[in-house]
C-alpha cells in the first residue's frame, strides 16, 4: 500500500463549460487533500478532463471546429476556474495526452490477450446522449426509454466487448467483505443491488464510421475505445502505471490505491461495476481496489440542474461577486457529504455574513484589539491552562476526526462550535471590566491568552477550506511555523508572544435589502 495519500476526482466531460456541481466535487477533493497535507502526509491530488467521446464530437461539429480544438477551448475554462477557486492539485489528466493513450492501449491489449475482450454483433437500441447501448431494463413503466436517454436509435453493428458477467460473483463477494468500499453506506447497498442484476458484458468500442474521436484499439484500428473505458483508466495512467518500463513502477506503488471522489450519477455502472472489474481482471488484489466517496447533486430549488430548465449555476460569477473562499465555505458547510444540497445565493450571502463576518471575523478583531489596548499586544501565559482551553482542544480534535472521515460539513460545524464558545467566553468574562480592576490583572491575562490560543486552533481547522483566510489569521496572530495536525493542537503560544495588527478578515457583504 502506498505511503502517499492519493485522491482523485471524476474527470469532467469537455462538451460544455463547468457548472456549480463540478466546482463542488473539486473543492471537496481539494479540502480533503489539504487536510492530509496539514497532517504532514505526502499527497497526490489528481483531477482533469475527459476530452474524447461522441458528445465532444457532436458539440465540435455544431461549433464548426475540430473535436481537438473544441476540447482544448473547454479545457481552458476548467483550468481557469480551478485556479480561481484555489485548487491545489498535483496531477492533471487529459485523455488526449500521449502518455494516457499508451496506457489505455496497453491495458486493452493485455485484456484482449487474456481473452477478456471479444468481438460480437449487436442489434438493438443506443442512447446518443449517454453513449450507451440500452436493454429492456432501461425502459420505464410505459415501456419507453425516458427523456434522460435523449435520442435513442436502433443500430446493428459489430463491436468489441469486455467480459463483466464472469466477474459478477467476485464483485458481489468483494462488496460484502469490504463494508467501507463506498461512502456513504447506503450507496454501497444501491451498488450491490445493481450488481445483483448484472447481465451482459460491456461494449468497449465504437466503429470509426460512427465515431472517429477517440483512442484506437491496438488490435483493430477500425475502432476507437468507448469513452468510459478510456476515461476510467486515467486514474492509473496519470499515477505512473505502465511507465518507466514497468507495469507498476515504484512511483505508482507509492500512490496506489486512490480515494475516488465521484458523483452519485457515475457510481453505477462506471465506477462501481466497470472499474473494479477492470482492475481485478488486470491482477489488482482486493485490497488495491480504490474506495469510493460518493457525493450528491447540487440542486436548484429541489430540481437537478439542466440546460433545458435554464437553471445552470455558473461558479465563475459567484466567485467574482463574493470571492472564491466564500463559495468554498458555503459549499462545504451546506452540503452534507453524500447527500444532495439545494443551492441558493441568498443562503451563501447569509452564511458569509453570519459565520465568517460576524462570528469569526469579529471574534478575531475583538480579541486582537483588546490585546493591543490592554497589553500592547503581548500575551502572558497563565500557569495553568484551565477548562476553557482543555475543551477547545477537545473540539479541535473532534473537528480533525471529522475531516479524517471526509465529513467536511461536520468538521466545520464543530469548528464553529469553538468559535461560538470563544464569543460566549468573551461575553461571560467581560475583559473590558477586568481591565478596570487591578486585582483582576492575572485573570485578564489568562482570558486574552485563552482567546488567542483558541484562535490559533481555529486558524488550523479552517486551513483546508479557507486557506487564504487562515493565512491572514496566522499573520494577524503572528503565529510561528505550525507542527502537523494533530500534534499542533497540543502545542501552545509562548509566554510573551506578541500578536500582530488586526485588520478586517471578512468585511460584511451588503445585501440589496440593506443598501
Amino acid at each position: 500500500m502506498g505511503q502517499t495519500f492519493f485522491i482523485t476526482t471524476a474527470i469532467d466531460y469537455t462538451n460544455a463549460a463547468p457548472h456549480i456541481g463540478h466546482a463542488y466535487e473539486k473543492i471537496l477533493a481539494d479540502v480533503i487533500a489539504r487536510y492530509q497535507r496539514l497532517k504532514g502526509r505526502p499527497v497526490y491530488f489528481l483531477t482533469g478532463v475527459d476530452q474524447h467521446g461522441q458528445k465532444v464530437q457532436q458539440s465540435a461539429q455544431k461549433a464548426g471546429v475540430t473535436p481537438a480544438e473544441f476540447a482544448s477551448e473547454v479545457t481552458k475554462k476548467f483550468v481557469a476556474l480551478w485556479e480561481k477557486l484555489g485548487l491545489q492539485y498535483d496531477g492533471w489528466a487529459e485523455t488526449t495526452n500521449p502518455l494516457h493513450k499508451k496506457v489505455v492501449q496497453g491495458i486493452l491489449q493485455s485484456l484482449y490477450d487474456k481473452g477478456d475482450i471479444y468481438k460480437a454483433s449487436y442489434s438493438g437500441f443506443y442512447s446518443v446522449r449517454q453513449e450507451q447501448f440500452l436493454t429492456d431494463k432501461e425502459r420505464n413503466e410505459a415501456g419507453e426509454f425516458g427523456p434522460e436517454w435523449g435520442e435513442v436509435i436502433e443500430i446493428t453493428e459489430e463491436n468489441y466487448y469486455f467480459r463483466l458477467t464472469p466477474y459478477r460473483e467476485w464483485l458481489l463477494n468483494f462488496i460484502d467483505t469490504h463494508p467501507n468500499y463506498v461512502t456513504p453506506a447506503f450507496r454501497q447497498v444501491e451498488l450491490r443491488n445493481a450488481v445483483e442484476k448484472l447481465s451482459g458484458d460491456l461494449c468497449i468500442s465504437r466503429p470509426k464510421s460512427r465515431l472517429s474521436w477517440g483512442i484506437e484499439l491496438p488490435f483493430d484500428t477500425d475502432y476507437v475505445t468507448y469513452v468510459w473505458f478510456d476515461a476510467l483508466i486515467n486514474y492509473v495512467s496519470f499515477a505512473g502505471y505502465l511507465s518507466e518500463g514497468e507495469t507498476r513502477p515504484a512511483i505508482f506503488n507509492d500512490r496506489w490505491p486512490a480515494l475516488h471522489v465521484i458523483g452519485k450519477d457515475i457510481l453505477v455502472p462506471a465506477h462501481g461495476v466497470y472499474w473494479p472489474i477492470m482492475l481485478h481482471a488486470l491482477g489488482f488484489s482486493d485490497d488495491e481496489i480504490p474506495p469510493l466517496l460518493v457525493h450528491g447533486y447540487v440542486n436548484i430549488a429541489g430540481a437537478k440542474m439542466s440546460k433545458s430548465l435554464g437553471n445552470i449555476v455558473d461558479p465563475n460569477g459567484l466567485a467574482d461577486r463574493y470571492g472564491a473562499e466564500t463559495l468554498r465555505y458555503y459549499l462545504m458547510r451546506e452540503a452534507v457529504t453524500g447527500q444532495d444540497m439545494d443551492f441558493a445565493e441568498e443562503r451563501l450571502v447569509r452564511r458569509y455574513n453570519t459565520d465568517l463576518a460576524n462570528d469569526l471575523g469579529n471574534l478575531l478583531n475583538r480579541t486582537l484589539n483588546m490585546a493591543q489596548r490592554y497589553r500592547e499586544g503581548i500575551l502572558r501565559k497563565p500557569a495553568e491552562e484551565g477548562d476553557f482551553l482543555k475543551e477547545a482542544r477537545e473540539l479541535a480534535q473532534t473537528a480533525a476526526d471529522r475531516y479524517d472521515a471526509c465529513q467536511i460539513h461536520a468538521a466545520l460545524e464543530t469548528t464553529w462550535s469553538l468559535v461560538t464558545k470563544c464569543n460566549a467566553y468573551i461575553d461571560a468574562q467581560a475583559p473590558w471590566k477586568l481591565a478596570k480592576d487591578p486585582a483582576q490583572s492575572e485573570q485578564l491575562d489568562a482570558v486574552l491568552y485563552h482567546l488567542a490560543e483558541a484562535l490559533r486552533l481555529v486558524s488550523l481547522l479552517i486551513t483546508p477550506v479557507l486557506p487564504q483566510a487562515a493565512a491572514r489569521m496566522a499573520g494577524q496572530l503572528n503565529l510561528p511555523a505550525q507542527k502537523p495536525v494533530p500534534e499542533a493542537f497540543l502545542d501552545a503560544l509562548a509566554d510573551q508572544h506578541r500578536l500582530g495588527t488586526p485588520s478586517p478578515l471578512f468585511p460584511r457583504l451588503e445585501t440589496e435589502a440593506e443598501s
